[in-house]
């Protein structure tokens, strides 16, 4: 596997940004005219810790996307009666069918990220999601639907500026959480948590797809870049789709190793 360039990410000036994004949104309206009109079922999981910028980067996705078509879903913590299900229960009601495009903020994934952190569920549990993800993806993808997954990363010291931010935020208090408080502090277990839900997790058929996420910006026109490669549709314009390999790049343990992926 090729390694991913790690030089200085290029940060991107407003006015550069509006063009970009304004052009790459014009791609995601062909590519979901594409989409409907070959009945694809598309699925993107947006992953990340605590103020990664996944609101953020999910809404200039479907910004100008048809609301018919296409679903943002962002469950909240399961009741008692859902806690008694099948684990993967209250996802299922949620997959795209024919003709939609449905993006999980968060997803099943949060089992093996902020549950297993804070205590919500057991080793077995763990072990249990472990050994039946992969397999209940593939019967997924067997049906026709398109999965793509994505992790936002980004360091410390930008999450903790974040957090802060947002509780000075008078706009932004609906995010603030008992788990955003003491997610800068969890830094170490969180680190770890990833790390095996990667390992254990990523497969040539169902891979994960690293992005660089400390600044905003750039981190939104890559991950939409790199999403818009994924599909062939009439009209594309390849020139406009220029994902950079040093902010969007497939999940290598390596990667981990060498602090590429924040440590």
């Amino acid at each position: 596997m090729k390694k991913p360039d790690q030089q200085q990410a290029h940060i991107v000036d407003d006015a550069d940004y509006k063009k970009r994004l304004v052009e790459l949104q014009i791609e995601l309206v062909k590519l979901q005219r594409h989409n409907i009109a070959n009945d694809r079922k598309v699925l993107v999981i947006v992953e990340g810790r605590d103020a990664a910028g996944k609101d953020g980067t999910i809404k200039r996705i479907v910004e100008h996307l048809s609301p018919r078509e296409t679903r943002v879903v962002a469950l909240s913590k399961p009741t008692d009666r859902e806690r008694t299900a099948w684990y993967f229960q209250r996802w299922v009601e949620h997959l795209p069918t024919a003709d939609e495009f449905v993006l999980f903020n968060r997803s099943w994934y949060n089992r093996a990220g902020v549950e297993r952190v804070m205590g919500f569920c057991t080793e077995d549990e763990l072990r249990e999601f472990y050994e039946t993800v992969g397999p209940f993806e593939q019967l997924l993808q067997r049906s026709g639907l398109v999965l793509i997954k994505y992790y936002m990363d980004i360091s410390k010291n930008e999450q903790k500026k974040r957090l802060k931010d947002r509780r000075r935020d008078p706009l932004k208090q609906w995010k603030i959480s008992p788990i955003d408080a003491v997610a800068n502090k969890l830094w170490k277990e969180y680190s770890a948590a990833r790390n095996d839900m990667l390992v254990h997790t990523h497969s040539p058929a169902s891979p994960w797809t690293i992005v660089k996420a400390d600044d905003k910006k750039t981190a939104r026109l890559n991950l939409i870049s790199d999403l818009l490669t994924r599909f062939d549709y009439e009209g594309k314009k390849a020139k406009v789709i220029r994902p950079n390999p040093s902010i969007v790049f497939t999940y290598d343990p390596v990667y981990v190793e060498n602090g590429l992926i924040a440590p």
